[in-house]
């Protein structure tokens, strides 16, 4: 179904829970089954909305897709977080009918295309500016103080095929291996970045030039707001 390259520091941080699921994938298990765990269950009818069900049931919904899989990759490298997610969802304030409301959008971008990111406020202030010449070329530096970790199944999914346009939702926190989710948090407070721009995460961004695409490297005012890791900046 998928066969990932573990060597990419995105997907390294899951090579060791994922070795024993691709293998019983690869004995022939649907994905439910194969990430070993009773906290998931195939995918069916039901009478609640995704995020209650997980709530009420402790079991994830799993179809047969490398979608699914990621999202299951996730659930068993970091539980404490996505049970956040789930928590954070289900008890979100009621929002005017037809809309989600600005936490649960938050909430699902970073289920889809998050990344935790631990580092020097001169780095974070640049993310929040959208200084990208700051960010990725005068404090490049810094980026060997980081510590980060891509969380967004979706984005983990579409980096099967590495695409400069590929970009996260970056939740900033004091520990990326025991992140605190925010009581209140919205889209706006999730900045954008381009993954494949991190120092250390893609070679052609060793040199300034790859920086200059404002397609992908956007002035904050022109930014758009991707729904799932898979457009610009």
């Amino acid at each position: 179904m998928i066969e990932p390259d573990w060597a990419q520091p995105w997907f390294a941080p899951y090579r060791d829970v994922a070795g024993p699921v691709l293998a019983r994938l690869s004995a022939g298990l649907p994905v439910w089954q194969a990430l070993g765990r009773s906290g998931f269950e195939p995918a069916g009818p039901r009478t609640t909305g995704y995020e209650h069900h997980i709530a009420a049931s402790g079991r994830v919904p799993t179809r047969d897709n490398a979608h699914d899989l990621f999202n299951g990759l996730v659930w068993l490298r970091c539980p404490a977080f996505k049970a956040a997610l789930n928590r954070a969802h289900v008890t979100a304030p009621p929002a005017p009918a037809g809309r989600r409301g600005a936490l649960r959008d938050a909430l699902t971008l970073l289920d889809e295309s998050g990344l935790l990111l631990e580092a020097p406020p001169a780095l974070t202030q640049a993310l929040r500016d959208q200084d990208w010449a700051t960010l990725f070329i005068a404090r490049r530096a810094l980026w060997q103080q980081t510590r980060l970790l891509l969380v967004g199944h979706a984005l983990l999914e579409k980096l099967q095929a590495p695409r400069k346009p590929l970009c996260a939702r970056v939740l900033l926190v004091d520990d990326v291996e025991a992140p605190e989710l925010p009581a209140t948090l919205s889209p706006a407070e999730l900045p954008p970045l381009p993954v494949l721009g991190i120092p250390g995460w893609w070679a052609p961004n060793a040199s300034r030039e790859f920086y200059d695409d404002e397609r992908v490297f956007r002035a904050k005012r022109l930014a758009s707001a991707p729904a799932s890791g898979g457009s610009a900046c």
